[in-house]
């Protein structure tokens, strides 16, 4: 069928035809010039995923586009502002979730936001990401409904030691990260305890990556009853006659490992679960880098760039993934 509203670009006639698809696109034929071509609102479209390629997954400034495509600044922030996501296509299946929260900006600023994600480890997939102004369990209790609606199974959920993430999952296997256990307790203890208790402590939670549940069970016993007058030991104070903690800062550690105890060997009931969430965090590295490289981003722009890269679930996606994402 002739196509009166298109014309050659090569030889400006009329007579054009469909001829197939060229990379997925419609591609037309002249039947005067005997040449093929792409529709310019095709070759615009091509023109714009290039350049939202390039600015985020090359790194590339406004300056080094304008210089390749002829575009000014402005029109080069308006075409990444006006550029409209593609929605994620979910294959569901069983899965061994990974999660945590990626902040931009000082927990307590206004202005601050964090990112929500949800990764498939073992498929190097993001299966869910949300913007949200604070980390809470509704947020990870909203995201696990979404994926249950779309049929997937979660089989376990590796998290950060944040408790709403606990609770958001409740019924569903929890595996502490061993990473974020060690920090915690290094966060009261500090890198050099100044007490006996604090030193074995901190050289207990570095066991972690190298023990099992029976053999760390039995060294937590085992420090809990040497050190338990210790930890419990008060202070009063004379001047208001309340008492307190002597070792706050240990015992807090102390409690926390407690309470994270009996989650910090999930993984022995199933090998395909993470014992701790180091392949999201390298992740969130790399986003980050990205995003530091245009700084002074507006808040909407960069969360355009945060899900069109959470889209694809890596920094280097190949030629099909950019396929599908843009």
């Amino acid at each position: 069928m002739t196509k009166r509203h298109i014309k050659c670009p090569h030889c400006g006639s009329s007579k054009i035809i469909k001829k197939g698809k060229s990379r997925h696109k419609q591609q037309y034929y002249c039947k005067d010039c005997k040449r093929k071509f792409l529709s310019k609102k095709r070759k615009k479209l091509h023109i714009i995923k290039k350049i939202i390629e390039e600015y985020i997954f090359h790194k590339q400034s406004y300056r080094e586009l304008k210089e390749r495509y002829g575009y000014s600044k402005q029109r080069l922030h308006k075409t990444l502002e006006n550029y409209q996501l593609k929605e994620k296509e979910h294959r569901p299946r069983k899965i061994h979730l990974l999660v945590d929260a990626l902040w931009f900006g000082p927990k307590k600023n206004k202005n601050s936001f964090c990112v929500i994600v949800f990764r498939s480890q073992k498929d190097k997939e993001n299966l869910y990401f949300s913007v949200e102004e604070n980390e809470t369990q509704l947020a990870y209790l909203k995201g696990k409904q979404y994926l249950e609606n779309l049929s997937y199974e979660i089989l376990s959920v590796t998290g950060d030691g944040f408790k709403g993430i606990k609770q958001a999952f409740f019924g569903i296997p929890y595996q502490m990260c061993h990473v974020h256990m060690e920090r915690i307790v290094r966060r009261q203890t500090t890198r050099n305890p100044q007490t006996e208790a604090g030193q074995v402590l901190l050289a207990l939670v570095k066991t972690l990556h190298t023990t099992n549940k029976k053999i760390f069970f039995e060294r937590l016993r085992n420090f809990t009853f040497k050190y338990q007058d210790f930890l419990n030991e008060k202070t009063i104070n004379h001047e208001t006659n309340k008492s307190f903690f002597t070792h706050k800062r240990v015992r807090s550690a102390w409690k926390s490992l407690l309470y994270f105890a009996e989650d910090l060997f999930t993984y022995e009931k199933d090998i395909n679960i993470q014992k701790n969430t180091n392949s999201l965090e390298g992740h969130f590295s790399h986003v980050r880098d990205i995003v530091n490289v245009h700084r002074g981003l507006s808040k909407r722009l960069k969360i355009k760039m945060l899900f069109i890269i959470f889209l694809a679930s890596t920094i280097a996606p190949d030629k099909e993934k950019l396929k599908e994402i843009l």
